[in-house]
């Protein structure tokens, strides 16, 4: 009898432990499952932030990071994509709230500052940029100084932030573009030239800095065209460019030549160049 009595005991231990095991065998199989999912959701997030549409992607981390609010990957997810959709009050305020969150970094910070730039919230970026250590030396961190600066017509601040943006970067003509814009604006137009031809030199796609250098050129009472790489309609724009420039400082016997030869070298029909001549001769 007292065998029966010890069997049973050991059968139920043997059953508790043989659920303990199974147990821990689907918690295991459930960890596992688990950790394919981050890999998944880690791929997908990768793919969202780089090739999807920015929206898609926008109403896909908004989706993610309600169900997760403390995961901060996900809230940068969102701020990232509100950004490359241009959605720019929505990108600051989900910047500003990655800035408040466990784990959040000196990257973070410059990004929102980005942000706020882009929202023409200047003072508050300035606030927030002189949160980074100065320690804490980027490109983007010392671009984002520099324009930051020119809004309060720092000059000497901003030039010293441009120098030093350029030498952290390898790509520096979009930063020399900028740069020479500030230098147009202070009414220093040969500095300008000097940049905005450094800048395409750099990078020759820059139309922006082309538009730029004629302007500056224009200034100076140069209206001929610089010698830079320039595709036919680039030409014509540029032509047209300043045209406007020598219309807006009375020379309008050259305007009205400049926009001729607009008319006359783009390869189809070239609206804005006739409208400006027309209301040239008009007048």
């Amino acid at each position: 009898m007292r065998q029966q009595f010890l069997i049973a005991p050991m059968v139920m231990c043997g059953l508790i432990l043989s659920a303990c095991e199974r147990e821990t065998e689907e918690e295991k199989v459930e960890r596992t499952y688990q950790e394919v999912n981050v890999i998944d959701e880690t791929n997908l997030s990768d793919v969202l932030l780089t090739a999807a549409d920015p929206n898609e992607a926008v109403t896909y981390f908004r989706g993610a990071a309600a169900k997760n609010p403390d995961r901060i990957d996900l809230q940068r997810g969102l701020a990232i994509s509100l950004s490359r959709a241009k959605r720019t009050t929505e990108a600051a305020a989900a910047w500003k709230k990655v800035t408040t969150m466990k784990g959040a970094a000196n990257v973070d910070k410059v990004e929102y500052a980005d942000a706020l730039v882009r929202a023409g919230n200047w003072s508050q970026a300035k606030t927030v940029l002189d949160s980074v250590p100065p320690t804490y030396e980027t490109f983007k961190r010392y671009r984002l100084e520099a324009v930051v600066a020119d809004s309060k017509q720092d000059w000497k601040r901003a030039d010293h932030f441009y120098e030093t943006a350029v030498g952290l970067t390898t790509r520096p003509g979009g930063v020399m573009n900028n740069w020479g814009y500030s230098k147009l604006t202070r009414g220093q137009y040969a500095e300008a030239e000097r940049l905005f031809t450094e800048a395409i030199q750099q990078d020759k796609s820059l139309f922006t800095a082309k538009n730029n250098l004629v302007l500056a050129r224009a200034a100076q009472g140069n209206y001929s065209l610089p010698v830079v790489p320039m595709t036919q309609v680039e030409r014509a724009m540029l032509l047209n460019t300043m045209g406007i420039s020598a219309t807006k400082q009375g020379d309008v016997a050259t305007a009205k030549n400049l926009f001729r030869e607009a008319i006359a070298t783009h390869p189809q029909h070239y609206d804005e160049a006739v409208r400006s001549l027309r209301a040239l001769e008009d007048a």
